[in-house]
């Protein structure tokens, strides 16, 4: 099966970088039925960086609106969903570096099962650049 590559919109949240404040975040969502495709959290600043990639970014943003979140966004990302496979991330790497499309972060992960998933950020104007180069084989 090809991977499948989709656009997805994700939302910054700054949170406290202390135990408990990534379940504080989550756990209304989850209380609201917001699904999350992906979270990625990582220190900056002394806080911590949260992008949220919702399924239903207009319901995510009504719920962290009831809640208060501060949210930053609609940003863009580009998702990744495909069979586990050795190399799997070093061949949309490398695509994305012959198309001269710099990265600004990517994580990888196995998902289990035979799958694999990722997320890749570039710069805002090469979002739908690097989405053609990514799905074409």
């Amino acid at each position: 099966m090809a991977d499948v590559i989709r656009t997805a919109q994700y939302f910054k949240v700054q949170i406290g970088d202390k135990p408990g404040t990534l379940a504080g975040v989550l756990t209304p969502l989850r209380a609201a039925g917001v699904n999350l495709l992906a979270v990625h959290a990582f220190p900056r600043n002394r806080r911590t960086q949260v992008d949220v990639v919702p399924e239903d970014p207009a319901s995510f943003k009504n719920i962290a609106k009831a809640h208060k979140l501060k949210v930053q966004g609609p940003k863009m990302c580009l998702l990744v969903d495909g069979d586990e496979r050795l190399g799997a991330l070093a061949d949309l790497t490398d695509r994305l570096g012959s198309a001269k499309i710099n990265m600004t972060a990517v994580t990888g992960l196995c998902a289990g099962q035979g799958r694999f998933g990722a997320i890749l950020w570039v710069n805002p104007r090469d979002v739908k650049k690097a989405a053609k180069v990514l799905a074409s084989d």
